[in-house]
C-alpha cells in the first residue's frame, strides 16, 4: 500500500504523521485520514490553492498534473518545482513524502480554529 509522510506535521509522539492508504487515494485524503494540518477551503475540488503542498520525494509515484491544476497553482503563494495541489496528486504505489506548505496550514487553521492552541 502507498504512504504519506507529512514531514511538518507531527504526532502527539513527534514524528510525522505517516500513514498507509489504498492506491488512487488523494494527498488530500490522505491528509484527512491522518489529520494532517492540510487546508482545502473548496472542498477538494480544484478550485483553490489551500491544498498546497510540496512533495519532496516519491513525486514520480503520483498521478501527472493537468492542466487545471497548474492554472490553480499559479494562483498559490511560493510556488516551487515540487509544488502539488494534494486534492489532485494521487498516489500510485510506493512511499510519499510532503511538506504542508505555510499558505494550506494557514487555510486549515481558518478552516478548524479548535485546532489553534492558545497563547
Amino acid at each position: 500500500m502507498p504512504t504519506v509522510t507529512f514531514l511538518n506535521d507531527p504526532g502527539p509522539d513527534g514524528k510525522p504523521k505517516s500513514i498507509e492508504v489504498a492506491a488512487g487515494t488523494s494527498i488530500l485524503e490522505a491528509a484527512k485520514r491522518a489529520h494532517a494540518q492540510v487546508g482545502y477551503a473548496c472542498g477538494g475540488v480544484c478550485a483553490c490553492s489551500t491544498c498546497h503542498v510540496y512533495v519532496r520525494s516519491g513525486q514520480a509515484t503520483l498521478s501527472p498534473q493537468k492542466d487545471k491544476e497548474e492554472d490553480i497553482l499559479d494562483k498559490a503563494f511560493d510556488v516551487r518545482a515540487n509544488s502539488r495541489l494534494s486534492c489532485q496528486a494521487r498516489l500510485a504505489s510506493g512511499s510519499v513524502e510532503v511538506e504542508i506548505s505555510r499558505e494550506s496550514r494557514r487555510a486549515y487553521a481558518d478552516e478548524h480554529p479548535e485546532s489553534r492552541t492558545s497563547g
